[in-house]
């Protein structure tokens, strides 16, 4: 056990930790304790989600994804990768349980700090060594957007095969980013500067904690995952710095699986070559804190763990259509992913970042990342310059990219893993999820929009600074909206009302600004154009609730998905008897009768970000400008709401001139307690996409007393 003599914890003004160690186990192990200190209530809640055990204490509403984090196995990938890890690379083994006692030997002071402990009822118990792989996994289980796949199967029955990738948005969908890399010829320094903002659903406590990280062999500050040691997605090292974006890859696969039962109550599924396999079996209980207990049956076929048990499968004919139940019930689903396979996670490549010194140090580290897929930036204060795709893709068939594929079939086995990309750096390099670089691995991307867009503005100087960049990130412009525009002036007989919104929209300036009631009254038609879209007859078979696991409806529902990929919609051949031209002028029509009042943009696009449980203040959370396809990206969900809870998780500005001049914010504080001073005390420069200094001069920040 560490002393509080071990390591120095130093703050600065917004209550950033910046910590100090002898050598770097004594220094993860501070990371852990003042982690823990800060955000004990973050860290149990994510706990209990990577092990499927938050209904004990947050109730019934837990239980659906509890139960997909124990069909899914998350926590018991986590243990295996850690055991692997013990056995292969022993030094980051013991680098990650120096955290986790870090974190044990702050957990109580930090669950005294925070009032929801006593309202809600959890103890804090001791972590196992493998609970920040076990964090991670459950992060990111969802990056890859497998439940896409149940999506483009229902819309294939619907609407047939050819329609598969429909609602492709080329979209949102749970995490994005933006990022980019100017080089030194056009900073004002003469060095490179890397920016962007990881796009998550905002939650509170904030999903990033911004921290430093001392000790001989380094010194390193950036954005930490709570719960997971090191600095993996945005760091600074002083002569080098990296950031990454989701590469939307597409790395998980589901099989369709049939499966019969013995008299003795083992399981088997039908494999390759007509091959009866044995599957995996056991129960587990799920304790609900206000209701009964929930019992979950875990099965694993040799392709991974069974997500959807579509009842009355076990038994069911051997070789039943792939493409579903005619009544269009789930299917019997398998999911494999690569941690799973590999018994990887790639933490060796988190102490390697730290310890990096030049663009070639990154890169050899990223060499060994393996969950997210993600693209990467980097550059260092001698002119280098990295632009790469990093992480695990199988290679395999591309119907296994689209759609659940039958697991008795051999052609759809995994064979290897793929080669990542890289691209040198020419002019500017911009990550936005768009098509590029991860293209040869993925099939959906996010529309160009908010990539050209921050091409567009970077073009326009070539003396680029970091307080400059704010401009970039609080860009609202929105692309998006010209087709839809586009067939306004193409209507005749409009009422005067309509006529008049029809003028107004067409003289908008497009930027979805916060001051702009222009904005607002865009929205209001936008989502009169999905709501009308949505209700034609050719979607009648996507109406209704989704089938299958409540964890996956987000995906499945039919409105958010037409507002999503509306742009397209309104183009594509691919549905015919959709009379476009129509909902369009109908919805102009409804829109005007509505008398949309003229409000600011930022009196109904609000924040809402996610809380295990709320808390006991009043807030009143602060209203935004941007969109979803603007760089300042605040989505909402067209058709449905104009509030937000997916926005920029972090905002940074990382020089490799001088450090000190890097900028960064999160939308919260770095202080994980509700009332705490710095538990808000960002929430509005975040708002107006404004960036807070980093600290380096360690003159300049109060030591904390341990």
């Amino acid at each position: 056990m560490e002393t509080p003599e071990s390591y120095g914890v130093y703050r600065d003004e917004w209550g950033i930790p910046h910590l100090r160690a002898s050598d770097e186990l004594r220094l993860v192990h501070a990371q852990g304790r003042v982690t823990a200190y800060d955000r004990a209530w973050q860290l149990e809640v994510e706990r209990h989600r990577a092990e499927g055990s938050s209904a004990s204490f947050l109730g019934a509403d837990a239980v659906t994804w509890d139960r997909f984090a124990r069909q899914s196995r998350l926590a018991d990938t986590a243990r295996r990768c850690y055991a692997a890890m013990e056995a292969d690379d022993p030094g980051t083994a013991a680098w990650v349980r120096a955290y986790v006692d870090g974190v044990n030997e702050g957990l109580a002071a930090g669950a005294a700090r925070d009032e929801r402990f006593a309202r809600t009822g959890p103890t804090p118990t001791p972590w196992e060594p493998w609970v920040p792989l076990a964090i991670w996994i459950a992060t990111h289980i969802l990056f890859a957007g497998f439940a896409t796949k149940l999506w483009r199967e229902r819309v294939a029955r619907a609407l047939g095969d050819e329609a598969v990738t429909l609602f492709a948005t080329d979209g949102p969908g749970t995490a994005g980013s933006n990022g980019w890399l100017v080089p030194g010829d056009r900073t004002t320094s003469g060095s490179a500067i890397i920016a962007g903002d990881p796009h998550r659903f905002i939650e509170d406590p904030g999903v990033y904690q911004q921290i430093r990280l001392s000790c001989p062999d380094y010194d390193v500050l950036g954005l930490a995952v709570p719960g997971v040691p090191g600095l993996g997605h945005f760091g600074h090292t002083g002569t080098a710095a990296w950031a990454i974006t989701n590469a939307m890859s597409d790395y998980q696969d589901l099989y369709v699986e049939q499966l019969r039962r013995a008299d003795d109550g083992t399981v088997h599924a039908l494999g390759p070559d007509d091959v009866w396999e044995p599957v995996s079996r056991h129960t587990e209980t799920i304790t609900v804190s206000d209701g009964d207990d929930v019992e979950v049956e875990i099965l694993e076929t040799p392709r991974g763990p069974v997500i959807v048990h579509a009842d009355g499968d076990l038994g069911a004919d051997a070789h039943a259509d792939t493409e579903g139940h005619a009544d269009g019930s789930p299917q019997t689903l398998s999911l494999r992913y690569p941690p799973r396979v590999r018994l990887d996670l790639g933490f060796a490549a988190l102490p390697a970042l730290l310890r990096a010194r030049t663009v070639a140090d990154i890169d050899r580290a990223f060499d060994g990342w393996a969950e997210p897929v993600n693209v990467v930036h980097a550059a260092d204060s001698a002119g280098g310059l990295l632009h790469r795709v990093a992480g695990a893709v199988p290679v395999r068939r591309r119907a296994n990219r689209l759609r659940p594929v039958p697991a008795w079939d051999p052609r759809h086995a995994w064979q290897g893993w793929a080669p990542t990309p890289a691209e040198p750096v020419q002019g500017f390099a911009v990550m936005a999820n768009a098509r590029g670089i991860a293209s040869p691995l993925g099939v959906e991307f996010a529309p160009p929009h908010r990539a050209d867009r921050i091409r567009e503005l970077l073009s326009g100087s070539a003396d680029w600074s970091p307080k400059a960049m704010a401009d970039v990130h609080r860009d609202t412009y929105l692309a998006s909206a010209a087709p839809l525009l586009a067939l306004l002036p193409g209507f005749e007989d409009l009422t005067p009302a309509a006529r008049a919104l029809r003028t107004r929209l067409l003289a908008w300036d497009r930027h979805m600004a916060a001051d702009s009631a222009d904005a607002t009254v865009f929205s209001a038609f936008r989502s009169a154009t999905v709501r009308r879209f949505a209700a034609d007859p050719v979607f009648e078979g996507l109406w209704g609730a989704p089938p299958g696991p409540a964890v996956f409806h987000p995906w499945l529902y039919l409105v958010p998905k037409i507002g999503y990929a509306l742009e397209g919609l309104l183009t594509t051949s691919l549905v015919p008897g959709l009379d476009r031209a129509a909902h369009v002028r109908a919805a102009l029509e409804e829109t005007a009768a509505a008398d949309t009042p003229d409000t600011p943009w930022s009196q109904v696009h609000r924040l809402t970000p996610w809380q295990a449980v709320p808390d006991l203040e009043a807030t009143e959370w602060p209203g935004l400008g941007g969109d979803h396809d603007c760089v300042n990206a605040t989505s909402t969900v067209p058709g449905f709401t104009d509030l937000t809870a997916r926005a920029s998780a972090a905002r940074y500005v990382w020089d490799l001139a001088r450090r000190e001049d890097s900028l960064w914010a999160v939308p919260l504080g770095a202080d994980g307690v509700t009332g705490a001073p710095h538990h808000r005390d960002q929430l509005s420069l975040w708002a107006q996409c404004e960036l807070v200094p980093v600290v380096t001069d360690w003159t300049r920040l109060d030591k904390e007393s341990i």
